[in-house]
């Protein structure tokens, strides 16, 4: 992971690497404590933002908290660099209280340590970990903070090879990709008793970075996902608890290297939102229902140009989208796209106006809570959630 997080929709890949799977850059004792907070409250009739960042955080350029999910009752669950550059995990409750963890055998130089990805209602969290090798590792951690660590069978050994759960589901079904030794993806579903069956999508390629990534898992088992074929180019799918795999394309994804469809998250009915990029390298956000039908948007300010758009990131059971856009600056903004299609767009207090600098929201829950993470003026990544 690097400063390139910044840049997640000028590069969706990076995203999915540093946000979700670190597809292309890529101890036990549990610290509560309660952090200063800023909340800031908007219009009378607005929504309200809480800002903060976990205990440890580092406070350098491509430093700082980095929440990624929030589940119903307003927990957040996410990972922090910390001045060495090490990656450690956390859990923020609903009143504001953060524990930092770490998995057992994380390594604890820059590069390595703690990433916590998903949090489900009951408040498992479902992650990776980088031991001193840089191999990655799959964790569950219990809400009593037990932490159990697991590697997908077929999982590569080597340096930035191994397990990465990515999307826990309020069963503890666990969904995720992991990288072989030949560097080429695979997808995995972990039960909640720790049985873990591997799938690829059709189409998927098998040259090194090509393969298949279960990116989201709803309730009911069905996975979201997405594949990189042998020309490079990206394809979605929907895999059903059964096993069966539908592939699909938004309408405008092109299909050259880099190009193509990249569903991120699923919710509770089977609908799903994620990005697409076009022939001339923009972004796009689309909503896909269960039934098959594909909606496109774009968030009101989303730059026109070659790597700028629009992103869906997370899609809740009353079929709000929370996601970013990069304007035509280089700037990202947070956005919430309700069911009917109407664009709010926002920004965190103390986000950087700059280049690369913004905000990212990057989960929402039922209530419509949104939790993401802001640069500011001097690149340094904070926490927020923002309130209806």
């Amino acid at each position: 992971m690097t400063n390139a997080m910044p840049l997640v929709l000028s590069c969706p890949t990076k995203l999915i690497g540093t946000a979700v799977v670190c597809f292309c850059l890529l101890f036990s004792v549990a610290t509560p404590a309660q952090q200063p907070e800023i909340t800031g409250i908007g219009p009378s009739s607005g929504p309200s933002f809480t800002t903060f960042e976990a205990p440890g955080a580092g406070t350098g350029a491509s430093q700082g908290t980095i929440p990624f999910s929030i589940n119903t009752a307003g927990a957040v669950a996410g990972m922090y660099y910390d001045a060495n550059n090490a990656y450690h995990g956390f859990m923020r409750a609903a009143t504001g209280t953060v524990t930092t963890f770490e998995a057992p055998g994380s390594g604890t130089g820059a590069a390595q340590g703690t990433v916590s990805f998903s949090i489900n209602t009951a408040g498992d969290i479902a992650g990776t970990y980088l031991d001193a090798r840089y191999v990655y590792h799959g964790f569950a951690r219990a809400p009593n903070g037990k932490i159990t660590a697991f590697k997908a069978p077929g999982a590569g050994t080597g340096a930035h090879q191994g397990t990465v759960p990515i999307s826990i589901n309020t069963t503890g079904v666990i969904a995720g990709t992991y990288l072989d030794s030949s560097n080429v993806y695979h997808g995995f579903v972990r039960g909640a008793g720790g049985e873990i069956a591997e799938f690829k999508a059709p189409g998927a390629g098998t040259g090194k970075s090509q393969g298949t990534i279960a990116l989201s898992i709803n309730t009911a088992g069905t996975i979201a996902g997405l594949y990189r074929d042998a020309s490079n180019a990206f394809h979605g799918f929907v895999r059903t608890a059964t096993g069966k795999i539908t592939t699909f394309e938004a309408p405008g994804a092109a299909t050259g290297s880099k190009q193509g469809t990249l569903p991120i998250s699923i919710d509770t009915a089977g609908d799903i939102t994620g990005l697409y990029r076009d022939a001339s390298y923009l972004l796009h956000g689309f909503v896909r229902a269960a039934t098959g039908k594909i909606t496109t948007f774009e968030a009101p300010g989303a730059g026109t140009g070659a790597h700028t758009g629009t992103a869906g990131f997370s899609i809740n059971t009353a079929k709000d989208i929370a996601g970013s856009y990069l304007d035509r600056s280089n700037v990202l903004h947070g956005f919430m796209r309700a069911a009917d299609g109407k664009i709010v767009n926002f920004n965190a207090p103390g986000a950087g106006t700059g280049a690369a600098q913004g905000t990212v929201s990057l989960s929402i829950n039922t209530a419509g809570d949104i939790a993401g993470t802001y640069l500011d003026t001097r690149y340094v990544y904070h926490g927020f959630v923002r309130t209806p």
